[in-house]
């Protein structure tokens, strides 16, 4: 392979790698989940990450229509509230991570400055999502997950099935219509699902944090590589359907790349998300010690066509023969965020050193809505924030999370 494909394919990998969301804050060991009981157990992530912070926190099992089993954490109600407000319907509020990591992700700082637990003790009904291939999302009814079909999906499949599902478990469990915040990928598969109209009847508003829906302005050395990279050469590369990024193959790209003039491995999280302002270091410690979680190839594969191509479509199976097959055309279809229903109360929050969600694929993003009824659309830029200030940043709580509380309070 030359030297400018190996940095294509590398560069890429790192960036959705290590970069879409951040690391998660603890090692791989921490948790295992029950099932619907709402019982957790020793390890799981509402037993390692809440209930030690005197949080109620229960661990649910969701399963999909193409038969993915997905784990869900539950915050109910306040700190330490006890039985007195028993039987009182709260607000739901589902929060979705990015890729490559789970829902820890949202855990990351101390309770008094971590999203989840700050909507709970503002009143609401919290609910964690965690999409498949993730530690506690590598279940099927049928397969299992050291077989390639278990991999064999992108983000069109958390669009259209992982996020619906999710939904509709929230909903029966709560008889409300529920809250969305997503971050990052999260954000991409909201807007895209919604654009679909697949949770029409459940959705009553939803929070967009560091939105990536357009990615083609990114303004880093490495995003501007992958943007370039030959994309179906990765799946032939590491010859697995699952990427691991903990596994042989990855760490040696990784160790190439580092190697490769000119690339400087010291401040990787600043190159490739841009200058954050507000990180706690020992935060970014913990984070950065420990790997990343696996993903299907193929959700790589189309996370970098949506870098590559400036659409939001869906997956290019890379042939016209083989699309035709799978969507009765040449060429994957565009999903219409314009379609979005434009009474849906929207807040998007973005930053001005994001260099992921750049400022101008954002205004794109804003242009898609542009005929959105403009009392629903709430827009937040904040100069000094890069991506990942939007989850762990230590003034988030009084600059980010504040407006997204009364953005859904004010939601009746």
């Amino acid at each position: 392979m030359a030297p400018t494909e190996l940095l294509s394919l590398a560069s890429l990998s790192l960036l959705l790698a290590l970069v879409v969301q951040p690391h998660e804050a603890y090692g791989s060991t921490r948790g295992s989940f029950l099932s619907n009981d709402g019982s957790a157990r020793v390890n799981g992530i509402c037993a390692t990450s809440v209930t030690i912070h005197g949080y109620k926190c229960q661990e649910h099992e969701v399963k999909t229509k193409d038969g993915y089993i997905l784990s869900m954490q539950r915050i109910p109600e306040r700190r330490f509230e006890g039985n007195g407000n028993a039987g009182i319907k709260k607000q739901p509020i589902l929060i979705q991570h990015g890729v490559l990591v789970d829902g820890m992700t949202w855990l990351l700082n101390s309770p008094q400055q971590n999203l989840p637990m700050i909507l709970a003790d503002n009143g609401f009904d919290v609910w964690i999502a965690n999409t498949r291939g993730t530690r506690f999302c590598r279940k099927h009814v049928s397969l299992d997950s050291a077989l390639p079909e278990f991999w064999n999906w992108s983000w069109d499949e958390l669009v259209s099935f992982d996020l619906p599902a999710v939904f509709d478990f929230v909903f029966n469990q709560t008889q409300q219509k529920i809250h969305y915040i997503g971050h990052s990928l999260g954000t991409l598969i909201g807007l895209a699902s919604f654009s679909e109209g697949h949770q029409a009847d459940t959705l009553k508003s939803a929070a967009f944090l560091s939105p990536i829906a357009y990615l083609s302005h990114m303004n880093t050395a490495l995003g501007m590589v992958a943007a370039k990279a030959f994309v179906g050469e990765i799946t032939t590369w590491f010859g697995v359907a699952e990427f691991n990024p903990k596994g042989q193959k990855a760490s040696a790209f990784l160790k190439r790349l580092c190697n490769y003039p000119g690339v400087d491995c010291y401040d990787l999280l600043t190159a490739i998300t841009g200058k954050n302002c507000c990180l706690n270091f020992s935060t970014v410690d913990l984070f950065i010690k420990n790997e990343p979680q696996s993903t299907a190839t193929k959700n790589m594969v189309h996370l970098a066509q949506t870098v590559r191509d400036g659409v939001i479509a869906k997956y290019n199976y890379g042939r016209p023969d083989y699309n035709r097959m799978h969507y009765g055309e040449a060429k994957p279809p565009v999903y219409n965020i314009s379609a979005i229903p434009q009474n849906l109360p929207i807040f998007i929050s973005y930053g001005g050193q994001d260099a992921l969600s750049d400022v101008k694929d954002v205004l794109l993003l804003l242009d898609s809505l542009k005929f959105h009824d403009e009392d629903k659309l709430m827009v937040q830029f904040i100069k000094d924030y890069a991506h990942a200030d939007f989850i762990m940043g230590t003034n988030a709580e009084d600059i980010v999370y504040n407006q997204v509380l009364r953005f859904f309070k004010n939601q009746h």
